[in-house]
């Protein structure tokens, strides 16, 4: 499925929940890996707000581009990021949603 970049250059952005691992299992706990550099994957909450509006994504980013001790509240920058639906059918039922992907978050003036 194709995916759209999201320019966050007029938003402002801060860190809503820190940075968890991306589970491929909650059963095994098995951490999901990035396909592309096998970077474990983590998971943050992020508040976007922009031409009055504001909106609470939850971004997957490879460990690798998420800094230590990135805490709630935090104003950031997100580079590189990108929306895609999904759906998929389990025990019947057919869910689907936005999945949201960046690159990287980081700290304001960092």
């Amino acid at each position: 499925m194709p995916s759209f970049k999201i320019d966050t250059s007029t938003a402002v952005v801060f860190v809503a929940t820190p940075p968890t691992p991306k589970l491929v299992s909650k059963q095994t706990g098995e951490i999901a890996i990035d396909r592309e550099t096998g970077a474990p994957l983590a998971t943050v909450g992020l508040l976007v707000a922009d031409d009055g509006e504001g909106n609470l994504y939850q971004v997957t980013v490879p460990n690798t581009g998420v800094p230590e001790k990135l805490a709630p509240g935090t104003p950031v920058t997100v580079v590189g990021l990108k929306a895609r639906d999904w759906e998929n059918t389990f025990n019947g039922q057919t869910r689907h949603g936005i999945s949201f992907r960046a690159v990287a978050v980081t700290p304001l003036g960092a």
